[in-house]
């Protein structure tokens, strides 16, 4: 079947965000979701901890506000997270009629009866036990409740390992994108287009986040005009799995939660000389207490690690919580009911991100966004553990509220067309064709070095003189980018234009060719936005400007490369 180049809507990403999106849409509507591989991968499928939720009488919504605008350090929107709070449990009802297997735990009732209710747990800044999982894997259990049903539905059309590279505007207005798909690059039309393409931590060399996570929806966004906010502020998870080999696996928050220990090589609790909440303090609190104790005790501060010991919990605790977790490690040697797990930071959460408001709307009418590529408000400076997945669904509920006219299935208007080429692009074909391949080579070189400088200069502690220093070296590179053969020539594409990718440049390339792209526009707007904000505050530390300062506490906007500040934010 040839590809459809005409939808209501077009979701792209198909993590939680876009998932659920996509199924509370209205089912009038033709619906396609693009996936930069097979349905699951992102993200949300890798998150461990759980969904926050008021849904227990000893909770409240007052105290769950409160411990996301704490730990948000003056930058959340209080009608956002307000917003999150007060629709949180009407979605996870959503969510269990949907199937979704949270545990339970059985609760003694009059005699020998007894019932079962929603298990929660406690994690880091929460006051409350409030967190709902499913074992480890409660991002699994979610991605792939939802994934089952959108495969179901016969309106939504799921178009795996395809690419967005562009979105489509006209007179102002998102039209639709460029799209990555079979062997071609094609134009498609929708009437609105949701970006739910997740973070961006592939542009940092430590990193929690799959492949796919390559800031994909805010670069797009970027480039298209629209207005994003706080980019400056990234999350770097205090306890990733860091062993010689292994990928930086996450060890859950909610492993401290049920009273894990975190360790020096001596044995000693370190983080209580950085706060009083000692491991459960907030993730940034948590990470750069890590960072400034390495920095002073390991002989090796950038190959250093502290410890994770979970002898205070008891073993058929840890076995009925946190099956993923000892089997990951098992893989790599280390017995977690007998040793310690050996963890450091890692990038893991992008706070900032396209500037959205609470209908999903973005500055560009007919461009919505859902999930990490925004930046809703509720997370402020630094996001509150397991706030992340409940946003996915809040937010994407919204979209069955937007007003979406179908498109006209009329027989003067099919949905799907031959692809034809005009002759510059035969043009453009052939002479790419001709091109020697070594700018895959170079590209592969840029992308290796990318996330090192950016660890380097935007990781956890940060400072204007190598902050300064990374932008010079990013332009740079994004102008040898952008001077590549294959570079000039994608760029000479333009709507309604299609083509098919020329002989010896695969898919792959191509897909590699976007990401690279999108990794040096988001590294640059986090640099920028590093250097414009001299304070500290939340995910972001400079060395320089230790301390927050109250005349800080507005969001850095950039819309076309022209940066401002924001109104002061109230209390």
């Amino acid at each position: 079947m040839p590809l459809p180049t005409s939808f209501d809507v077009i979701v792209v990403g198909a993590g939680a965000a876009g998932l659920y999106s996509a199924l509370c849409l209205p089912a009038n509507l033709r619906v396609a979701i693009v996936s930069k591989a097979s349905l699951p991968l992102s993200a949300s499928d890798w998150a461990q901890g759980g969904i926050a939720a008021v849904v227990d009488p000893q909770d409240s919504v007052e105290l769950h506000v409160a411990d996301t605008l704490r730990a948000g350090a003056g930058l959340c929107d209080r009608s956002a997270v307000e917003f999150l709070v007060t629709h949180a449990a009407p979605c996870i009802d959503s969510l269990v009629d949907f199937g979704v297997a949270f545990d339970r735990v059985s609760v003694p009732l009059d005699g020998d009866r007894s019932s079962d209710k929603l298990a929660l747990t406690l994690e880091a800044a929460h006051s409350r036990p409030r967190v709902l999982h499913a074992a480890d894997t409660t991002g699994r259990a979610l991605v792939s409740t939802l994934a089952d049903r959108v495969l179901a539905q016969p309106n939504i059309t799921v178009l795996t390992h395809a690419f967005a590279l562009d979105l489509w505007l006209e007179a102002g207005k998102c039209r639709g994108i460029s799209l990555l798909y079979q062997g071609q690059i094609s134009w498609i039309t929708a009437t609105a287009v949701v970006l739910a393409t997740g973070g961006g931590g592939q542009v940092y060399a430590q990193t929690t986040n799959p492949d796919v996570s390559t800031g994909d929806g805010v670069a797009m966004a970027h480039r298209a005009g629209a207005l994003l906010r706080d980019l400056e502020f990234f999350q770097f998870h205090p306890t990733a799995l860091t062993k010689v080999g292994a990928p930086r696996f996450l060890i859950s928050e909610a492993v401290r939660g049920e009273g894990a220990h975190l360790v020096d090589d001596n044995g000693y609790r370190f983080t209580f000389d950085y706060h009083p909440a000692g491991e459960l303090a907030p993730r940034d609190v948590v990470s750069q207490a890590i960072f400034s104790h390495l920095q002073k005790h390991s002989p090796d501060p950038a190959q250093g690690c502290v410890w994770l010991d979970l002898s205070p919990i008891p073993a058929a605790k840890i076995r009925h919580r946190f099956p993923n977790i000892i089997k990951v490690c098992q893989h790599w040697g280390i017995d977690i009911l007998n040793e310690l797990i050996p963890v450091a930071p890692a990038a893991h959460y992008w706070m900032g991100g396209i500037d959205t408001d609470l209908m999903t709307q973005t500055s560009i009418p007919g461009l919505y966004a859902v999930g990490e590529t925004t930046s809703t408000g509720v997370h402020g400076a630094n996001r509150l553990a397991s706030n992340s997945l409940l946003e996915c669904v809040v937010f994407g509920a919204q979209l069955n509220k937007i007003s979406i006219p179908a498109q006209s299935l009329a027989a003067e208007s099919p949905i799907y067309s031959t692809l034809t080429e005009s002759p510059e692009l035969d043009l453009w074909v052939e002479q790419l064709a001709q091109t020697p391949a070594d700018w895959a080579d170079r590209i592969q070189a840029i992308r290796q070095e990318l996330p090192r400088l950016m660890w380097q200069a935007a990781g956890i502690c940060r400072e204007q003189t190598s902050l300064a220093a990374a932008i010079d070296r990013a332009k740079f590179l994004q102008v040898e980018f952008n001077n590549l053969p294959i570079s000039r020539s994608i760029y000479r594409l333009t709507p309604p234009q299609t083509s098919i990718l020329p002989t010896g440049i695969s898919e792959l390339d191509l897909r590699t060719w976007g990401e690279t792209r999108n990794l040096l526009e988001i590294g640059l707007l986090i640099l920028t936005g590093a250097v414009m904000r001299t304070e500290s505050r939340g995910g972001h530390y400079r060395t320089d400007f230790p301390t927050i300062d109250p005349t800080w506490q507005v969001h850095t906007l950039v819309c076309k490369d022209s940066w401002s500040k924001s109104n002061s934010i109230e209390d």
